[in-house]
């Protein structure tokens, strides 16, 4: 997908974000290297159970082409890969931060509805 830098008309900031994080894994994905600084492929894959192989590389892919993350590969056998944001993907912190608060905040609202 090719991205887009919007002429800012109402609105479009937040398009211009959704585009970079938007999708079931992107903003997940950043969660746990906000909260675990530096991820292998695998460590990634146990904490997102959910996530198929396929798609977990594809986002990843994603992330790094958009210089949101930065793959390490090191030369070994087998190989290892660890994943770590960037600078500029830290920046989304603050914004993550509040998704997994008004995230709980939903969850338990949602339980005690029930």
């Amino acid at each position: 997908m090719q991205r887009h830098i919007y002429n800012c008309n109402d609105g479009c900031p937040v398009e211009s974000t959704l585009q970079i994080i938007s999708g079931k894994w992107k903003s997940v994905i950043i969660y746990h290297l906000i909260k675990n600084k530096v991820c292998r492929f695998s460590e990634l894959q146990k904490r997102m159970p959910n996530c198929s192989r396929r798609m977990l590389s594809l986002q990843l892919s994603k992330l790094e082409k958009d210089k949101i993350i930065e793959k390490k590969i090191y030369p070994v056998i087998p190989p290892k890969t660890e994943y770590k944001l960037t600078c500029f993907g830290q920046t989304l912190t603050p914004l993550i931060i509040e998704m997994e608060k008004w995230g709980r905040t939903y969850n338990t609202i949602n339980l005690e509805g029930n």
